[in-house]
């Protein structure tokens, strides 16, 4: 590669590297030599290693927003709309790996001077969820907790697998298992809106 490179080449080849070692573990020099140039080629054209890595975060921030926003959008309404938001938040994750590796870093600590991500990121995706399904939410729930059980299956599963009946391990990413996920998903979102007991605590949570 020539030593002209764009901004979004960079970003671009940051993204794989930040996914695959984290923040901490991807020198400026390593991106550089990715792309065949130097580093200082690197920051003319994209800026120093914070400055791209937050721009990494952002465009993976606005391409999951995108995607719930039109999740949200089209979702039927009442209970039928978690099934329909935990559907496109698992399809999002299977067709863009390196948007759950950016995030499973920051979850082992990774990029710790940075801590502002999830408040900026995280935090209104979750609003935006909580907007559509908060009236059918059980008043003993809380949504926060409904959608982090989401997001935590989510992305233990893809990470992981599961276990086979008997012995050994299957991909995530075989057909017939992610059809089985869905389906547990479903099951496993259907009991947490079940209205509480009539003689269930629903203070104040």
């Amino acid at each position: 590669m020539g030593s002209v490179i764009t901004r979004q080449q960079v970003i671009d080849v940051a993204t794989r590297l930040f996914g695959e070692l984290g923040y901490d573990g991807t020198p400026m020099q390593l991106i550089a030599d990715a792309l065949g140039t130097g580093s200082t080629v690197v920051a003319e054209a994209a800026g120093d290693k914070r400055a791209i890595y937050l721009e990494v975060m952002r465009q993976a921030f606005e391409a999951e927003r995108d995607m719930l926003e039109a999740v949200v959008d089209r979702a039927e309404p009442g209970r039928r709309a978690i099934h329909q938001i935990v559907d496109g938040y698992l399809d999002f994750h299977l067709a863009h790996p390196q948007n759950r590796a950016l995030w499973a870093h920051r979850w082992v600590a990774d990029a710790a001077d940075i801590s502002e991500l999830e408040d900026h990121y995280a935090r209104p995706l979750f609003h935006l969820a909580i907007r559509k399904i908060r009236d059918v939410v059980p008043p003993d729930v809380n949504p926060f907790y409904l959608l982090g059980t989401m997001v935590w299956c989510v992305h233990g599963f893809l990470g992981s697998g599961v276990f086979e009946q008997s012995r050994g391990m299957r991909s995530a990413f075989d057909p017939e298992i992610i059809d089985s996920f869905r389906e547990h998903m479903h099951v496993l979102m259907d009991r947490l809106m079940s209205p509480p007991c009539p003689d269930a605590d629903t203070g104040p949570r």
